[in-house]
């Protein structure tokens, strides 16, 4: 038997420790829904994986699609915490009805992870990426890769998932910074 007693607080540099926080982001789309999974740790934020899932047929073969593609990234990387792009209004109700129920199917594939989801609208996700919510997609893929240090082509609904990934980064740090600040007062 040892004479160390064992301590459950942390001794004070390992309580500062960064965090690995693994973020998956999504934008969704009826044709095509882009994923991207980044991985913060403190100040540092780094790509791990992005794509797009691609689907035809019918609206139901597409939303079945996009439901079991989404599960299988989800159970894949393992997300702590989720960032998905709110659905904007459409002139033509039927488009805004389908490009919905992409939403809500990508969603839904993620409900068995049990992780917090969060919503951001496109604007908010390229002003915190390129700093101004207007921004043209091209300017949002170049950030991106800029942001994570991908030399890579990255197609523009991954580069727009990879944004509302980053975009919660930041929210993240942000709201960090706020506790710490509250905490100290």
């Amino acid at each position: 038997m040892s004479g160390r007693v064992e301590s459950p607080v942390p001794p004070p540099h390992l309580d500062r420790a960064p965090r690995c926080v693994r973020i998956l982001g999504i934008d969704p789309g009826s044709q095509i829904t882009g994923f991207g999974v980044v991985e913060v740790s403190g100040s540092r934020t780094a790509a791990v994986e992005w794509g797009s899932i691609r689907t035809d047929g019918e609206h139901s073969d597409r939303l079945r699609n996009i439901f079991a593609a989404m599960a299988r990234v989800v159970r894949e990387f393992k997300p702590a915490e989720i960032a998905i792009e709110r659905v904007f209004l459409h002139r033509n109700a039927d488009s805004a009805l389908k490009l919905g129920q992409a939403r809500a199917a990508a969603i839904c594939a993620t409900f068995e992870a049990d992780v917090p989801i969060y919503e951001y609208s496109a604007r908010h996700i390229k002003q915190a990426v390129v700093g101004r919510g207007g921004a043209e997609k091209e300017q949002v893929q170049r950030m991106v890769q800029m942001i994570l240090g991908v030399r890579d082509a990255i197609e523009p609904d991954a580069a727009d998932a990879l944004a509302a990934a980053i975009c919660h980064a930041h929210e993240r740090a942000a709201r960090e910074l706020l506790r710490n600040a509250a905490v100290k007062i």
